[in-house]
């Protein structure tokens, strides 16, 4: 009996039954489909919020409410297909890519993964996920976002389709690519510490290790994903408001207002303070920690699916 229970420890287990690389993909995608729906309107109003230098918006209430009345409701999903179908390709390969890099640093022996290791994996698959993904679908959705008004007519932008040939056409094809750098610093370290944390709270709150059999509830793997998806906003703000100004400037011949990541940390440091570097803190704590626990509701219940499958042809 001893042995048979230190046979099905975690760690045995985790190694005998590791989760093949595309089906975190799938479940990572399917995630990402769900939460772009609901949370679009959060997004819409962060980056009016970090776009706003006059003070036209009084906070997140006064935001919406003035996007709602003067551009209608059907504004709060400016952007919706672009951060859709980006956050439907960013998941699959943020989810596949991690997969595969832990695989990679898993000690060979005993099939155990560091939290070193689990950290690093997660900053890898954020830093390509940045430069794959994330960069060019966000410069059209900021760009698409930033327009007033819902007349077509009026619009510089008529859709992600024309804006990303616009943006071609007038800033040549790294224009979709601006706000690389702030980017990839975000995204790394958010992925970084998302995996860690979610893995850390399955653990600690729910005794689950990853390829053990266990299927966790909906509303057990959102307490988890909702955790671990806090503390990412709050260290990378500045971040992410610098990459929403420089991806939101035209360089269409004229001069930019910001040159470059540092620049544009001093110069919204220099012209409107230190707070600013945390303009839209608030909605991307409305939107990210959210969106982490109904991604990884989603993900996990997928992900469970095929290790019951998985446990039952081996139990065969």
């Amino acid at each position: 009996m001893k042995d048979s229970q230190a046979n099905r420890n975690p760690q045995a287990e985790s190694k005998k039954t590791t989760i093949p690389p595309y089906m975190k993909a799938i479940s990572g995608s399917f995630g990402g489909i769900v939460e772009a729906c609901c949370l679009q309107p959060i997004d819409v109003i962060k980056t009016r919020l970090q776009l706003d230098r006059m003070g036209n918006y009084k906070g997140i209430v006064h935001c919406g409410a003035t996007v709602s009345s003067t551009e209608g409701v059907r504004a709060l999903w400016k952007g919706l297909t672009p951060f859709a179908t980006h956050l439907t390709l960013k998941y699959a390969l943020r989810m596949g890519s991690n997969a595969m890099l832990q695989s990679a640093f898993k000690d060979s022996d005993t099939g155990t993964l560091s939290n070193k290791a689990r950290f690093l994996s997660g900053f890898g698959a954020g830093v390509l996920e940045a430069l794959v993904i994330v960069t060019p679908f966000e410069v059209v959705k900021i760009r698409l976002q930033q327009q007033r008004g819902l007349s077509r007519e009026l619009l510089k932008y008529k859709g992600p389709i024309h804006c990303a040939h616009t943006i071609i056409r007038e800033e040549g094809l790294f224009g979709l690519w601006a706000g690389a750098a702030p980017t990839v610093m975000r995204n790394g370290t958010n992925q970084a510490a998302m995996f860690t944390a979610k893995n850390a709270f399955d653990v600690v709150l729910w005794k689950k290790h990853e390829g053990d059999g266990k299927v966790l509830q909906p509303w057990q793997s959102m307490i988890s994903g909702f955790l671990a998806g806090t503390a990412g906003p709050v260290c990378t703000g500045p971040f992410d408001v610098v990459k929403t100004r420089l991806m939101a400037q035209s360089r269409d011949g004229g001069e930019v207002k910001y040159k470059g990541m540092v620049h544009a940390i001093r110069t919204i440091y220099a012209e409107e303070g230190l707070r600013a570097l945390w303009k839209g803190l608030l909605p991307r704590l409305m939107r990210i920690p959210p969106g982490q626990a109904i991604m990884w509701a989603v993900a996990d219940q997928i992900i469970g699916l095929y290790e019951r499958r998985y446990f039952h042809s081996a139990a065969l």
